[in-house]
C-alpha cells in the first residue's frame, strides 16, 4: 500500500515531521498575535482580533453582563473593552477597544471546510496563556449535537477545548480562522463557523447586514441534483423573500451560483452582496427547480437568526 512518502521524491518520515513542526510553530507564532485574553470577576476567556480597528470577536458567555471587560493583547498591553453587540443564540459577541493597527487574524471561508482537515485551537485553558491544541475537523455543517438539535450549524473537532479556550480561534493549516471555539459536546469541541461570524459582524456595522427575511433548516436531499438544501420554515411578512415570491416549504439549493453546503451558505452569500443588488436563488417547489431574484434589506437586529 502506498503512502504520502511515495509521492514526494526524496522524502523521509523524519524530514516531513521536521517540516511539519516548523510549519506549526510558524502558524502558532503568527496566530497568537491575534488572540487576546478577556477577564472579569475572576473568570477569563479568549478573543480574536477580527479587524485591525479594535474589533474583537468572542463568545457571548465570556463577556460580562455590565458590558465591560479587561482585554490583554499578546504584547501585554491592557485595554478596557466595551461590548458593542451580542448574538446570544450563536454565542457571539463583539468587544471594542480604543486602539487601531492591530494584527487581525486571517479568515477562511468555512463553507469549504471538510472533515479530515487539520484544526488548531488557541486560547487560555486552565490559566495557561496562548496554549495550542491540535486535531482534525470531525464534521462541518452539522447542527445536531449530543444534547440534541442546535440552532445554526457548527464545526466539530477533536482538538481539545478546555475552560479558557472559549472565544478563541479554530484555525486551519494555513493559520486562517475557520471558526470561534464555543463549547464542548461529548468528546468534541464545537466552533461557530467563520461564515457565521462574518455575517454577524457584517460588512458595515452602521448599516447592519443584509437579510432577505426568512428562517431555514438544513435538510439532505435525495433523488435530486443537489445534496443539501435549506427548507424555508418561516417568512417575515412583506420582507424581501416574501415579496419576491418565496413560500413556506420551498427548498433553497443555490444562492448566486453557490450550492448550499451548510446552514451558513445563504447568510454568508447575502452578506457579500453589494447594497441594492439582487441575489439569485434556485429553489425547489414541489420538486421542480425555479429561479427567484431577491434584493436583501439591511437591518441592525443582530440577534435575529433570520437570513
Amino acid at each position: 500500500m502506498s503512502t504520502i512518502l511515495d509521492t514526494i521524491p526524496g522524502a523521509t518520515a523524519g524530514g516531513l515531521l521536521s517540516q511539519l513542526d516548523a510549519d506549526l510553530e510558524a502558524i502558532y507564532q503568527r496566530v497568537r498575535k491575534s488572540v487576546v485574553l478577556l477577564y472579569r470577576n475572576g473568570g477569563n476567556g479568549a478573543g480574536v482580533i477580527w479587524r485591525n480597528d479594535g474589533t474583537i470577536i468572542t463568545n457571548n458567555h465570556v463577556v460580562s453582563g455590565d458590558g465591560q471587560m479587561n482585554v490583554v493583547l499578546a504584547d501585554g498591553r491592557t485595554f478596557l473593552g466595551i461590548v458593542a453587540r451580542r448574538h446570544p443564540t450563536r454565542d457571539l459577541a463583539i468587544v471594542k477597544i480604543a486602539e487601531s493597527g492591530l494584527p487581525a487574524i486571517d479568515v477562511a471561508d468555512s463553507t469549504k471546510v471538510r472533515a479530515g482537515e487539520i484544526a488548531l485551537a488557541i486560547g487560555h485553558p486552565l490559566g495557561y496563556r496562548d496554549a495550542i491544541t491540535a486535531g482534525i475537523v470531525v464534521a462541518s455543517g452539522n447542527s445536531r449535537e449530543v444534547e440534541g438539535h442546535a440552532r445554526g450549524d457548527v464545526i466539530q473537532t477533536d482538538a481539545r477545548f478546555a475552560p479558557g479556550v472559549s472565544g478563541g480561534p479554530l484555525v486551519n493549516h494555513r493559520g486562517e480562522a475557520i471558526g470561534i471555539a464555543t463549547r464542548v459536546s461529548g468528546e468534541l469541541g464545537l466552533a461557530v463557523p467563520s461564515s457565521a461570524v462574518r455575517a454577524f459582524v457584517g460588512s458595515d456595522g452602521r448599516r447592519g447586514r443584509g437579510r432577505i427575511g426568512c428562517r431555514t433548516q438544513l435538510v439532505p436531499l435525495r433523488g435530486s441534483d443537489w445534496d443539501n438544501g435549506l427548507l424555508v420554515t418561516r417568512l417575515r411578512e412583506d420582507g424581501p423573500a416574501d415579496t419576491a415570491g418565496l413560500i413556506l416549504g420551498d427548498v433553497i439549493v443555490d444562492v448566486d451560483g453557490h450550492v448550499i453546503e451548510d446552514q451558513e451558505t445563504l447568510p454568508a452569500t447575502i452578506m457579500r452582496a453589494a447594497p441594492d443588488t439582487a441575489v439569485q436563488l434556485t429553489v425547489l417547489r414541489g420538486g421542480a427547480p425555479m429561479l427567484l431574484s431577491i434584493t436583501p434589506a439591511f437591518r441592525n437586529d443582530s440577534e435575529s437568526d433570520e437570513a
